[in-house]
């Protein structure tokens, strides 16, 4: 049983690694068809390395079996991700093709929901899955909102920093930790903010309805997460009133 386990480990860590390989063979086929930078293949590599990394690591954390089959979905869309991160790095440098970004933010957000299908068929949803599939959602946001705010200026930054704010914030605030419950209209909302972004980036339309567009994504956002936080604060504000009476009649009986 022992050496079962080691095998299934290995193996789950070996496709990670093969991960990482396809993230470099992608980012060697981009440098040749639009002669990527200095800039690009760094950016690439380093996200490769990180990916690797933090999900080797998680894998191991997790003791899973498996890597599972939508797990491999995620780990291919991340792979995308790494792909329009190369590119926007390498657009300090030179305007990479617009098209190529296009295509590969568009594929990368299509999958998005493929993933989630794919575990619950194969009933092999798990926490870390979840987990993965939200960090790459969340990490591909943030790069498509620094590519817009090169051209509608760094308040578009807001959209691909908030959720990171969010989790800072309950570093601080642990109340901000509580589960959610499930609203579809957050999920839309985040939905929304990959395909806004890519509209306002583009160049499909004029500049006012592209920074229209991407005006959208954030105050939705803002009313989403504003949202949120109320809820976990009534929620924890609530349950604090609740637990107090309790607190009371323990401390007396201690006396």
């Amino acid at each position: 049983m022992a050496l079962n386990n080691i095998d299934d480990a290995r193996l789950v860590q070996q496709e990670t690694a093969v991960g990482a390989g396809v993230q470099i063979l992608v980012l060697a086929l981009l440098g040749t068809a639009i002669g990527m930078g200095p800039a690009g293949w760094v950016t690439g590599l380093v996200f490769a390395v990180v990916l690797w990394a933090v999900l080797s690591r998680a894998l191991h954390r997790s003791r899973l079996r498996s890597f599972g089959p939508a797990n491999r979905v995620t780990l291919g869309r991340a792979t995308l991700v790494g792909g329009v991160t190369a590119l926007v790095a390498d657009s300090f440098v030179s305007a990479p093709p617009v098209s190529l970004l296009v295509g590969l933010t568009a594929v990368a957000l299509l999958l998005d929901g493929v993933d989630g299908k794919v575990a619950r068929r194969t009933g092999t949803s798990t926490a870390l899955g979840a987990r993965f599939d939200m960090e790459v959602d969340a990490f591909l946001i943030l790069v498509l909102s620094v590519y817009v705010s090169t051209a509608m200026g760094p308040w578009v930054l807001l959209i691909g920093l908030m959720r990171y704010a969010f989790v800072a914030a309950a570093r601080v605030a642990p109340w901000l930790n509580a589960p959610l419950p499930p609203s579809m209209a957050r999920k839309t909302v985040a939905a929304m903010q990959g395909i806004c972004l890519l509209v306002a980036g583009a160049d499909l339309l004029p500049y006012a309805a592209g920074f229209g567009v991407a005006l959208l994504a954030l105050g939705l956002l803002v009313w989403s997460f504003g949202r949120d936080v109320l809820w976990l604060w009534r929620t924890s504000r609530l349950t604090a009133s609740e637990a107090a009476p309790v607190q009371r009649v323990l401390e007396l009986a201690g006396r």
